[in-house]
């Protein structure tokens, strides 16, 4: 494409030039052609020979054909370039939010505690586009443009030194005067792209919030946080754009100053015979040409100043070490064969005050450890370690005797059903939550998990059966129907370990009844670690250990703790009465 676009710049001023001034016909060929120069001789010869041979309409004819022809072959060209970048330029940016996604589903829970929702779907989103139309477009012009630009340089070379000399100069100040202005831009971008995670969290805790915001008729208050973000950001683009956008205009007069001064000094010389003046428009038409990809590479080195605030963002992210990763050569693990035993267990989080304090206990297989104990405890915090959600500092967790560090996580997850006091559900269909992370269930084993979990009636009642929407989080749904979709999915997991999480506190009387129904199935012959606020549940564990303030202050069994008269006596006595 640059080829044949320079061929049409460096052809068409002798053509035409001989063509409209015949006095000036080349009537002899060179002896060799060895440079432009001779080429250009040559070139004329033949027109010259042609034109006697044929008149200057079929010439000028000959000429026109020959330039569409040119044109023709650079468009092709052009297009095949377009047509080969442009899987490369969406595959990167795809490529990009893999790694992305794959980091988030990486990182420890521990980080999220301190992250945004919303800055991190903007790092997914706006951050890859803006890394993609910046740094691409900018690979693509240096690619492209410096090639054009080096070839249109050789030739102007061929045709007079002096004059490529005074236009490198001018060419080299134009550089300068817009390295100028684009300077501070990545600051700038990077402010923007803040501002704009900003919002988008404001729009996540909103649709989040959104009864409470309705409930304490704090629509103004929420209306007036998310515009003045909005106006923040806009006002951040604006400058950002006003600043971007004078490359084009500027790169385009000051080229055109330098043209207006290349005419001047070229003209004089071809006054005093240094060149002819056929030459003089190739080399002006050269270095109009060049005027293209010089704002093409301006406009790609702005907005990649730019892109650069995208990207220290985005790898801001995937530069993030995860902290809890397999060991390697990490033992396999199919079932629980003895018992989970926590060994003098401390945990605390970042820059926080401890929340577990040297915790020790032992659960056989098949049997229900109960945790109570006032908010704060560090009850969840406790059953949270099994999974890995978070790791220990000192102490040891031990599946069967083996560290579960020494595990595989994948396995060591799979191990284990989950039911938190906070159903998660997805805004898909019925059977697919349940089924939720599973692969080859038939709809027959889902209904049965239904069955078990006395979700399988209500299910029924819906609009479209299994295949029913539930919406956002469930929002189509009660809470204690929320709840035994959740039951539902851990049985048709049919786990070995079984973490139930205050999974009935937030319930009525009458759907706590069918949960905890629900809930006594699923418990049958699994090892199984419950959270429980309402202490009537617990009564027929195994084992209960009260905590306080992250300590195990009492351990034993329902009576036993009723016998001596601590904390747990007190517990049941208060929610007794």
């Amino acid at each position: 494409m640059v080829f044949f676009n320079a061929l049409s710049f460096v052809m068409s001023g002798p053509f035409f030039q001989i063509l409209f001034e015949p006095e000036k016909i080349q009537i002899e060929a060179p002896a060799a052609v060895n440079d432009l120069k001779t080429l250009i001789q040559s070139s004329q010869y033949e027109l010259s020979v042609y034109i006697e041979q044929n008149g200057q309409e079929k010439a000028l004819m000959f000429i026109c054909l020959f330039i569409i022809a040119v044109f023709f072959f650079k468009n092709v060209f052009r297009y095949l370039s377009v047509f080969t970048i442009i899987p490369v330029r969406y595959g990167v940016a795809k490529s990009l939010r893999n790694r992305l996604f794959d980091k988030i589903l990486d990182l420890p829970l521990r980080f999220f505690a301190d992250e945004r929702k919303g800055d991190l779907i903007i790092k997914m989103t706006n951050d890859v586009e803006e890394f993609r139309l910046s740094s691409l477009k900018m690979i693509e012009s240096l690619l492209r443009d410096p090639f054009a630009i080096i070839l249109s340089f050789g030739v102007m070379i061929s045709i007079s030194l002096k004059l490529t000399l005074i236009a490198i100069v001018m060419i080299i100040f134009i550089v300068l005067v817009i390295a100028r202005v684009s300077s501070k831009l990545k600051q700038k971008s990077t402010k923007a792209q803040d501002k704009m995670a900003d919002m988008t969290s404001t729009v996540e805790e909103t649709l989040g919030g959104l009864r409470i915001i309705k409930g304490f008729n704090a629509l103004n208050y929420q209306r007036n946080k998310f515009n003045t973000e909005n106006e923040t950001h806009q006002n951040m683009l604006t400058r950002i754009s006003w600043r971007i956008d004078t490359a084009s205009p500027l790169s385009e007069f000051m080229g055109a100053s330098a043209v207006v001064g290349l005419l001047l000094i070229g003209g004089s010389l071809a006054v005093r015979g240094e060149f002819i003046p056929g030459a003089l428009i190739s080399f002006i038409a050269l270095f109009w040409s060049m005027i293209t990809p010089l704002k093409s590479l301006s406009n790609a080195f702005f907005n990649l100043k730019k892109g650069f605030g995208a990207a220290d963002r985005i790898y801001s992210l995937l530069e993030t070490p995860s902290s809890i990763q397999d060991a390697e050569n990490a033992q396999s693990i199919k079932n629980i064969h003895k018992n989970i035993e926590y060994r003098n267990v401390d945990f605390s989080y970042e820059n926080d005050r401890q929340i577990l304090n040297n915790v020790s206990f032992n659960l056989p297989k098949g049997k229900i450890l109960a945790l109570v104990g006032a908010s704060g405890a560090g009850k969840s915090t406790l059953v949270d370690l099994l999974p890995r959600f978070y790791d220990i500092e000192s102490g040891e967790i031990l599946l069967d005797g083996i560290n579960i560090k020494a595990l595989k996580m994948s396995d060591l997850r799979e191990l284990m059903g989950i039911v938190s006091q906070e159903p998660v559900l997805f805004n898909d269909t019925i059977l697919n939550n349940i089924s939720f992370g599973l692969e080859n269930i038939s709809e027959a084993q889902v209904i049965e998990a239904a069955k078990i979990a006395n979700a399988h009636d209500f299910i029924l009642e819906a609009e479209q059966g299994y295949q029913t929407i539930i919406g956002d989080r469930g929002v189509k749904l009660s809470g204690g129907q929320r709840q035994r979709l959740t039951i539902a999915r851990a049985i048709l997991r049919n786990p070995p370990i079984l973490i139930l999480d205050e999974a009935t506190s937030s319930l009525d009387s009458k759907s706590e009844k069918l949960v905890q129904d629900a809930l006594f199935k699923l418990m049958k012959n699994r090892t199984s670690i419950v959270i429980a606020h309402r202490l009537s549940t617990i009564q027929h564990a195994d084992e209960i250990l009260v905590m306080n303030e992250g300590q195990v202050i009492e351990q034993g069994n329902h009576e036993t703790l009723l016998k001596k008269g601590g904390m747990y006596k007190k517990l049941v006595e208060l929610q007794t009465i």
